[in-house]
């Protein structure tokens, strides 16, 4: 069996800190995660911001690795530099090229454990496909969006987001760490598995597709005039039906959501999109079928 390159990343958001928390037990405990077979290249993803406790210092890295901002000679931003360091060191031509790239992250929203995915690359799909039949995970497939781009994992051949959660920022939580740890460990093994030409795919693939994101209702100024409603606070995953209360205003008034299409909500009342202005983002969930090509792509990056 040949040996896969991996790049493991945590801390891609400095105030994220439970994975990074296991990354650091694991380099203390080399076996406390099975990786044969497997170089597993694991790094903070944002070391400065992990120190100082912050989701990032000039701007959110995950969303600097974009070919644009890399060109951009005259940005200063401590986030592009750390994008670009990674990509030389662990990229397809990087000193480690890695083929794959998995990026652990945390939420204080209510959606549990959860995968992200952006766009429709076919190894990304059917190793999302693998990750999900194995453990149950809802998968957001995050795309159409043009305000948010340049995600780590998109530099990478495959790559996804593991998003476990509620937990608040900065906050250690045992549940939290236990949930990343058998994440990884699962996902250690179903890439051992596809090595060995051992695996069994899936016949489908559930997908909760992006819509559009929501904002919070504002006044002229922009400033916040209401906030989540007590029934939509916490129900991720949950469809919106017509008429349910989504924003309570301080004069007592409701506002309900008026569409008639039940789209599933995810990362409401997320802490860390307060700043992009996003109250929920709606979802379409949709099952698809295990495509051909996906295996393939798969099978040619992990195996070639």
């Amino acid at each position: 069996m040949s040996v896969l390159n991996v790049l493991l990343v945590a801390g891609t958001h400095g105030n994220e800190i439970n994975a990074p928390w296991l990354f650091n037990q694991w380099s203390n405990n080399s076996n406390l995660i099975n990786t044969s077979h497997i170089e597993a290249f694991r790094v903070i993803g944002n070391p400065e911001a992990y120190v100082k406790g912050k989701r990032y210092l000039d701007r959110d890295l995950n969303r600097s690795f974009r070919t644009d901002l890399f060109t951009y000679s005259g940005s200063g931003d401590k986030e592009i530099s750390r994008a670009k360091e990674l990509v030389s060191i662990y990229g397809s031509v990087g000193r480690n090229p890695c083929q794959i790239a998995i990026d652990f992250h945390s939420t204080t929203s209510s959606m549990g454990n959860s995968l992200v995915i952006y766009g429709r690359r076919p190894a990304d799909l059917a190793l999302a496909a693998l990750i999900q039949f194995r453990l149950g995970l809802p998968i957001y497939l995050h795309e159409g969006d043009s305000s948010q781009t340049g995600f780590l994992v998109e530099s990478w051949p495959c790559g996804l987001v593991v998003e476990i959660g509620p937990v608040p920022q900065s906050v250690l939580d045992a549940r939290v760490i236990e949930k990343t740890r058998l994440t990884l460990e699962i996902t250690m093994d179903l890439l051992r598995e596809v090595l060995s030409n051992s695996i069994s795919y899936p016949n489908n693939l559930v997908v909760h597709r992006h819509l559009e994101s929501l904002d919070y209702p504002r006044d002229n100024n922009g400033v916040l005039k209401a906030f989540l409603h007590k029934t939509c606070q916490g129900h991720d995953w949950k469809p919106l039906e017509y008429g349910t209360p989504i924003f309570l205003l301080s004069d007592g008034e409701i506002i309900r959501f008026e569409r008639e299409d039940r789209p599933v909500p995810v990362f409401i009342n997320e802490a860390a999109y307060a700043e992009k202005n996003i109250a929920m983002s709606l979802t379409k969930r949709e099952v698809w079928n295990f495509q051909e090509d996906w295996k393939e792509e798969l099978e040619k990056i992990i195996i070639s």
